[in-house]
């Protein structure tokens, strides 16, 4: 486990970590895998899209859930930025929990640099809590446990050399974006 003053190592991996936009709850009898996004979050997608583009880090991977709300987020997303990422759709990340999703990123091969991971919550929260010390150093870290809320992108840095060596407490949050960040009207407790 690296010590909190320590460097990272010139072998870091960078891992972004982008929940679905919000979803619509309005059709009952929908699977929970079926159900798409609601106008928020449609809108959300769109916002978060161009902020994870400008944001600078060049995704090589991108592993996603197959489920609806997630190929929508990611599709408005695209659109929004005009440019649509390949993507590795992975039925093991829908409502994955950390191990699951640790083990989805220890088998990526090739060795990227940089991996996006769109998924669901609690699994991607969760996540970020077995990656991220809880040293109290970090203010992104403590943003996140009051809520990683739908659409958010969060971004950690991992010091290892590769994919296969992660564990607990190896990166660092360094990067952190909600809707609402980026437009108060994408802000909890307003009309979907």
């Amino acid at each position: 486990m690296p010590s909190p003053d320590r460097e990272f190592t010139a072998y870091m991996k960078i891992l972004g970590i982008f929940r679905h936009a919000k979803s619509d709850w309005n059709d009952a009898r929908l699977r929970d895998f079926d159900r798409p996004l609601n106008e928020r979050g449609r809108k959300g997608a769109g916002v978060m899209g161009k902020h994870i583009c400008g944001h600078g880090v060049g995704w090589q991977r991108f592993l996603a859930s197959p489920a609806v709300r997630v190929t929508q987020t990611i599709e408005l997303a695209s659109q929004a930025v005009g440019q649509a990422p390949p993507v590795t759709w992975d039925r093991r990340i829908y409502l994955a929990n950390s191990a699951t999703l640790m083990d989805v990123l220890r088998e990526q091969d090739g060795n990227p640099e940089s991996l996006m991971l769109i998924g669901h919550n609690p699994g991607l929260e969760d996540l970020i809590f077995d990656l991220v010390p809880d040293d109290g150093t970090n203010p992104l870290r403590d943003m996140v446990e009051e809520k990683f809320p739908t659409a958010a992108y969060a971004v950690l840095e991992l010091d290892v050399e590769r994919w296969a060596d992660i564990e607990e407490n190896c990166a660092r949050l360094v990067h952190l974006t909600r809707p609402r960040d980026l437009d108060p009207a994408l802000g909890p407790g307003l009309p979907d």
